[in-house]
């Protein structure tokens, strides 16, 4: 069997905002924000200015990810990444993270920091997968369910 295609990653637009919300509508730990809450993600007069980037499969033409981050220089908060079900474990989430990282560094940020919900084990493990380290928690930080955050950090220089 033939592996996947690589996902071509781009800019998130704003003809993107109803596969996006879709896209996270359908995962349960993706960020299932407003519509305006997107749309001001792409606003680049926004302040803190925000990264957001998505995958899409070469074959289909669907969006299969996401990534979003806001820029506090010289720090950037990795908001969300998230893939489709289907496209999960085929390396979509390492190709967003390798194209943020790319714009974070053209940004001039020197470390990206994360909240991730403490039984997440599967994010966690992606994240310290791509040399993100544990560096605190926020106790009761989520809700429904409450769950402490656990905090990673990751150097980019």
């Amino acid at each position: 069997m033939k592996p996947p295609a690589a996902s071509q990653i781009r800019p998130m637009r704003p003809h993107d905002l109803p596969q996006v919300m879709q896209l996270a509508q359908s995962l349960r730990d993706a960020p299932h924000w407003t519509p305006a809450a997107w749309r001001a993600i792409l606003q680049p007069e926004a302040a803190p200015r925000r990264v957001a980037l998505v995958a899409v499969d070469p074959a289909a033409g669907a969006i299969n990810g996401l990534t979003v981050a806001v820029l506090i220089p010289p720090q950037a908060e990795l908001e969300s990444i998230a893939v489709s079900a289907e496209a999960q474990r085929q390396g979509v989430g390492r190709q967003l993270f390798a194209a943020l990282a790319l714009e974070l560094a053209r940004a001039e940020i020197h470390e990206i920091w994360l909240e991730v919900r403490a039984s997440n084990q599967a994010a966690r493990a992606f994240y310290g997968a791509l040399n993100f380290a544990e560096a605190g928690q926020r106790p009761g930080y989520y809700t429904d369910p409450q769950e402490d955050a656990v905090l990673m950090t990751l150097r980019l220089r």
